[in-house]
């Protein structure tokens, strides 16, 4: 939910480093020419032909792409910010693939790698291809092309939705020194809570698989404290994970009615989560994956000043060893404005489901003796010409003396058709149904989950639903080239059914309609889609502000 002021000035934000450019890997750029190697290359069998042949793979190389592409006609500014930025080293790279030297080839592998290597925060997109074909020994050489995008945010950042302001101050680069590691440090003010913040992510330690992360917050209300570290699945063909995960938080949690906070209290969840998997591959277009783990989690609860007759929940630990199984089809999509504007999609197409069941003990150190469930199916289709329909089911849920408590469940269906190569028909329907929950939990529906045209948690209850209805537009436009640009009309409509004890009776249906703009990250890894949107609401109290301006970034348009 922010606006990155310094994205407009990318060539004034890191003066110190241009020494630091120098540390960059010698040679691995330069590896082939920059625009006539492909026809300096030797012609090379065809993916089915080098399969059949059992050729494995004999050298990796790594082309890493500036931030702005090189030309004769490239402006200085542009020039000079592809000097300052430093390069992904291609060590960061070769750390992600999800195959070595002396694998088999396969162009499934290969497509997979292009997959994990978009996903990176630090990369726009990314190629695989083999170059070089030995008879001799039958080994084969693949290229790895991959484009950077400006990773250093230093700056003020803004946000506003359902009537409410957030402003950030920070520093993030989530490519240190082009090594793909995550680090941040950031003052946020925001509806909840403000406080300092500081983070690091490294997603493979010392080129390894393994992964580390960190973070530390001092809040207004409380602080946060995480760490983990584990080996996770890096690819379909996995054949184990392992993570473990320690967390401690202590912030103000409120209780929501029409909006306004009408009960507050203070929480501490200490959290510890140890997993591992185990699996035999991928095999005949599906993996399937055994879990278990062991889970514990102590919430308690004490009262805030202001609120002195507050209904306090009862202290409560959940420990329990679980075991799941994951199911993946091997399915997937390279598109192009759906949810991003101007860049490669991987559209997932095929099902997916997990499930996992524990069983809670007080001899464990659980407050009570229950059964727990937890559930997510996924599966996504090609149901016309440019029509896709996505669907998604969670559940989780307990099974406390002979009852169920605090069980949610959630459903998400998502349908795209593609009028024109810049034109998009999007609807999309949430439902959600809550049983028994939590005292300290609600289900709400406002603002900042979808009813653009109303404020943060306006309605409460246990079950609710909304309609988004979108038409959306993508240019070629790209201004200064940092940015690209879409647009959107949408129509919303929600509702809550049930009552909650503290948010009041259901206002039945409130719909709202709008435009928003859109602005891609072209040149950088900060966010994907900025939204910028103005909404009127059609329904609702004569408290509500006739007209709602919204702005955040989200994952998608």
């Amino acid at each position: 939910m922010n606006i990155h002021f310094a994205n407009a000035a990318l060539c004034a934000v890191c003066l110190v480093a241009p020494a630091l450019h120098a540390a960059n890997e010698p040679g691995d750029r330069d590896l082939l020419p920059p625009t006539s190697w492909p026809m300096l290359l030797p012609a090379v069998p065809t993916d089915e032909e080098l399969e059949s042949l059992g050729a494995r793979i004999a050298n990796i190389e790594v082309r890493i792409d500036d931030v702005f592409e090189r030309s004769a006609s490239l402006a200085m500014p542009y020039r000079v910010a592809n000097g300052l930025h430093i390069a992904t080293r291609p060590s960061a790279v070769r750390a992600q693939m999800p195959f070595g030297v002396g694998d088999l080839y396969s162009r499934r592998t290969l497509e997979e790698a292009e997959r994990v290597l978009r996903a990176s925060r630090y990369l726009n997109d990314a190629s695989v291809e083999p170059v070089r074909y030995n008879e001799i020994d039958n080994t084969v050489d693949v290229i790895v092309r991959a484009h950077d995008v400006w990773t250093l945010s230093p700056g003020l950042s803004f946000g506003r939705k359902g009537g409410e302001n957030s402003t950030k101050l920070k520093f993030e680069d989530s490519n240190f020194l082009g090594l793909g590691k995550q680090i941040a440090m950031s003052r946020t003010d925001e509806v909840d809570r403000s406080g300092w913040h500081f983070m690091y992510t490294d997603p493979n330690v010392l080129g390894s698989r393994w992964r580390l992360a960190g973070a530390y917050g001092s809040l207004s209300d409380g602080s946060e404290k995480l760490l983990e570290i584990g080996r996770p699945f890096y690819s379909l063909e996995s054949r184990s994970s392992f993570n473990a995960l320690a967390a401690d938080a202590v912030t103000s949690q409120a209780r929501y009615a029409l909006g306004e906070v009408v009960e507050k209290f203070s929480m501490r969840v200490k959290r510890f989560d140890l997993s591992a998997g185990r699996s035999s591959g991928l095999q005949n277009g599906w993996v399937r994956r055994l879990l278990f783990g062991v889970h514990y989690e102590d919430r308690s609860f004490d009262a805030l000043d202001g609120y002195p007759d507050v209904s306090m929940p009862d202290d409560r630990i959940v420990a329990y060893p679980w075991v799941g199984i994951e199911w993946i089809e091997d399915a997937y999509l390279e598109t192009w404005n759906l949810d991003q504007i101007g860049r490669t999609e991987d559209l997932y197409l095929g099902t997916s489901a997990r499930i996992e069941a524990g069983l809670a003990s007080t001899t464990l150190s659980s407050t009570h003796d229950a059964v727990m469930l937890k559930g997510a199916f996924r599966t996504a289709a090609d149901v016309g010409v440019d029509q896709y329909l996505v669907n998604s089911l969670q559940l989780s849920e307990r099974l406390e003396e002979g009852a169920l408590r605090n069980g949610r469940l959630a459903l998400e269906s998502r349908y795209y058709l593609r009028r024109s190569p810049r034109r998009v028909f999007f609807a999309a329907l949430n439902a959600a149904m809550a049983e028994h929950l939590d005292p300290e939990e609600q289900l709400l529906l406002g603002g900042d989950n979808g009813l653009r045209g109303y404020p943060l948690r306006y309605q409460a209850g246990t079950i609710s639903a909304l309609v988004t209805l979108e038409e959306r537009f993508y240019t070629n436009w790209q201004p200064l080239k940092l940015f690209n640009v879409g647009a959107a009309v949408f129509f919303d409509a929600g509702r809550t059914w049930g009552r909650d004890d503290y948010g009041g009776e259901s206002l039945g249906w409130l719909k709202d309609v709008g435009i928003g703009l859109r602005l891609g990250s072209a040149r950088s890894g900060l966010g994907n889609v900025l939204h910028l949107d103005l909404a009127v609401p059609l329904d609702g109290g004569s408290g509500i502000d006739g007209l709602q301006f919204l702005i955040e970034t989200r994952n998608s348009f």
